[in-house]
């Protein structure tokens, strides 16, 4: 998800922060006014869960943009994006569980048997959380460059489990799980032939 970050909390990180931060903002001042349509859970619920995704692909769309723009300086942008976007899921999970379900467990456990959008989309959760634990210098550290760098590849596994997770939640219009889709699958080739073009 991320590199090591030795230059701090500069002015473009605060910005980014900012910026990451304007769906929730936006989503609360929604709330306030009312204005979360006929179901508002479901609303709050699915939008923290889309803003999840999408800053994971935003993040996946950095390496790319860094090589082939040559603009090196902007790597420091995946941190700050990966955690926000974890931050976003983990109120996506935690407001299904608390305002969706009431904490009831044994329908939630239903529910990841059952419905497979959940099970995808719990299997990706469960996944991310040791990215998120290990986004920062001292566990890099901790665990070794080798280790952390494997360890994050999770990633690649991940962000397909949210889009499959979105596409199968998805009743009728399923346009903007498949633009992501073919966003992921455009992201993951450019990997693939980087990858093939060291071997060479």
């Amino acid at each position: 998800m991320v590199k090591s970050n030795k230059k701090g909390f500069t002015l473009d990180i605060a910005f980014i922060c900012l910026i990451c931060m304007l769906p929730l903002m936006w989503l609360i001042w929604r709330g306030y006014n009312g204005d979360l349509g006929v179901n508002p859970i479901e609303t709050i619920v699915r939008q923290l869960g889309v803003w999840g995704l999408r800053l994971l692909i935003v993040g996946l769309a950095i390496t790319p943009v860094v090589r082939i723009f040559k603009q090196p300086r902007l790597i420091r942008w995946r941190r700050p994006i990966g955690l926000f976007a974890f931050a976003y899921i983990l109120l996506h999970l935690t407001s299904y569980i608390g305002i969706d379900q009431y904490f009831d467990w044994s329908a939630i456990w239903k529910d990841i048997v059952k419905r497979p959008y959940i099970t995808f989309g719990m299997v990706g959760f469960v996944l991310l959380i040791p990215l998120a634990v290990t986004s920062f210098n001292g566990a890099i550290k901790a665990i070794g460059g080798r280790v952390w760098r494997n360890l994050h590849k999770l990633i690649y596994l991940i962000v397909p489990l949210g889009v499959l997770h979105y596409f199968l939640l998805a009743k009728a219009d399923k346009t903007m799980p498949l633009i992501y889709g073919a966003i992921l699958i455009v992201l993951l080739g450019w990997r693939l032939l980087e990858a093939a073009k060291r071997r060479k």
